[in-house]
């Protein structure tokens, strides 16, 4: 991942120079491996680069042959050999970044030019001859974008990876929305991204295919594995997880049995469906990452995965304190006071951290999952198919200010990037189509049962099996939950202690209606209005609601729903 700031029509713009340098240094944490800027006319791109693909020559902001166009960008593309050699194949291209393609396709298609992405991304596009910004996000919001606003120059608009880079100069900010392009030219917002599920009302009816399942996923991973430098995977022991490392594994094990030479060919070209399937790594074997205390469900059921898939296993700790004094900066960085982001948030941000220091910046991990499949417990309440399948994408579509926004910025919060195989478009358009009455939970089916199906070997003899049975089929853990029980009982217990019954009877009357309904959630606003002490601030973040009416709880611990049995 990187930084982005930018701004375009302001007043005077050399005068501002130096504080967009500041207000960009402000994430330099997302991309600490270089640092760039363009200004021209009354605009200014600033970057904070963190270097994964074209790492000599990908410095950014990148620019045209004769710099009428600067680019800033935040994200891959995996398809951009695709784009290089079919799509934009006339363009003078200066650099090996697979970002780079951006700028021809934009030249060529316009503002359509986010349609012909395959990757996680956002960015900002100068156009100085036109003296036109574009900017825009991904489909689905892997990669965090703000854009803002001030009274005091109302022509004026602002763009950053984070919230805290607005913060300063905006008093108003919005979270860019996934799948959609800014054009500064009619001062809309257009949604690009329309796929064919996007409609909830509209009942899918398509059978299961569990083969397609699987060689879709497959597909997904391997595409992520775009890499010039050591990468990892996470590894929480949870089904999710788990099929992630075991197919990077695999996939990885695949490029290291080739000879050096025909390794670093079929590494940087392009396989059979147009991507680049991988970049050659300095490790011979794939290493995975774990994290809970001590004695956590999660480590122990990670530990039997990575013996079974054979990855360089590497666990880590930390004690109910260590998570405690990292809970501010963890809401710095998150930019939310959401109780189960923060919760889940604590650990993986400590773990990569570890990860960083390791070496490693780039890492697989398993989000969306249980959005795609209506894998939490509480699906097991749907009263329908029909509601079933509209609460999945319901969640998929805000994943972007949940468990994107946790993956995105606890790991870029230490300049690491994380990559997400199960929110691949292709993935996305194959599962959200299936009739969802395959994926209901009952009596005979657990949660996510036909994402287990589709890599269930047992009746393959001739294919070794991805998991151990008893992974492939455990249960659902929330993340705060398998990093071990105590973690949570901890926050609500020092939340007692910080807020007391008369503070948390009389909330704040910036609040409004959006009021904290437990000890931890006043808690953690409190730390919020801390760093970010403006409404303009509050107003960009989203708490998790439950879906009461299926019995889900307000405590979103996976132990609060009837169905949950505490055993691996």
């Amino acid at each position: 991942m990187c930084g982005i700031f930018a701004c375009h029509h302001h007043p005077d713009v050399a005068a501002f120079k130096p504080k967009a340098l500041q207000l960009a240094k402000l994430i330099r944490h997302r991309g600490p491996d270089w640092s760039g800027n363009f200004v021209k006319n009354n605009s200014i791109i600033a970057h904070e680069r963190l270097a994964i693909v074209g790492l000599d020559s990908g410095a950014q902001p990148l620019t045209n042959e004769d710099e009428s166009i600067a680019l800033g960008v935040n994200g891959e593309v995996y398809n951009h050999v695709v784009i290089r050699h079919q799509i934009c194949n006339n363009y003078k291209y200066k650099t090996a970044s697979d970002c780079e393609v951006i700028i021809p396709l934009y030249e060529k298609f316009d503002i359509d030019c986010p349609n012909y992405l395959d990757g996680m991304f956002a960015f900002v596009l100068y156009d100085a001859k036109k003296d036109r910004m574009i900017a825009a996000r991904d489909p689905i919001g892997v990669t965090s974008l703000y854009m803002g606003r001030s009274s005091s120059s109302p022509g004026t608009t602002y763009y950053a990876s984070e919230m805290k880079s607005l913060a300063e100069v905006c008093d108003e900010i919005i979270t860019f929305p996934p799948g959609h392009v800014y054009d500064s030219k009619t001062d809309k917002l257009t949604r690009y991204f329309k796929p064919s599920w996007w409609d909830n009302t509209r009942i899918p009816t398509t059978p299961i295919d569990y083969s397609a399942i699987r060689t879709t996923l497959e597909t997904a991973v391997r595409k992520r594995l775009m890499s010039e430098v050591p990468y990892g995977v996470l590894l929480s022991g949870g089904l999710d997880s788990s099929l992630i490392a075991s197919i990077a594994a695999r996939e990885t094990a695949k490029a290291q049995a080739m000879d050096a030479a025909t390794a670093q060919d079929s590494l940087t070209g392009v396989d059979e469906f147009g991507n680049l399937s991988g970049g050659a790594t300095s490790w011979p074997r794939l290493h995975s990452f774990a994290i809970g205390l001590p004695g956590a469900p999660d480590l122990i059921a990670a530990r039997k995965v990575a013996d079974f898939i054979g990855t360089v296993h590497h666990e880590h700790t930390f004690t109910l304190q260590e998570g405690l004094d990292a809970l501010s900066d963890v809401i710095y960085h998150l930019e939310t006071y959401d109780v189960t982001t923060i919760r889940a948030s604590t650990p993986m941000y400590l773990l990569s951290r570890k990860i960083k220091a390791m070496g490693v910046k780039m890492v697989l991990s398993g989000e969306g999952s249980d959005e795609i499949f209506g894998g939490y417990l509480y699906f097991g309440a749907a009263p329908s198919k029909e509601a079933f399948h509209e609460e999945t994408i319901s969640r998929v579509k805000n994943l972007h200010l949940s468990d994107c926004l946790r993956a995105n910025k606890s790991t870029c919060a230490w300049g690491l990037e994380a990559r997400v195989p199960f929110l691949d478009k292709s993935f996305l358009e194959l599962v959200l189509n299936i009739d969802p009455a395959e994926k209901m939970i009952t009596k005979d089916r657990i949660e996510k049962y036909i994402l287990r199906k589709a890599f269930d070997t047992t009746d393959e003899p001739d294919v070794e099996p991805y998991l151990p049975e008893e992974i492939l089929w455990r249960q659902k853990e929330q993340f705060s939950d398998g990093v071990g029980y105590s973690w949570i009982d901890c926050l609500k217990d020092s939340a007692e202690k910080f807020v007391s019954d008369e503070d948390f009877a009389a909330p704040k009357a910036q609040w409004g209606d959006d009021v904290p309904t437990t000890k931890e959630a006043y808690w953690y606003r409190c730390m919020f209005d801390e760093l970010f002490p403006t409404k303009t601030c509050a107003d960009t973040v989203m708490r998790w609601i439950p879906k009461s009416d299926w019995g889900c709880a307000e405590d979103p611990s996976g132990r609060a729903v009837k169905s949950h049995v505490a055993a691996l």
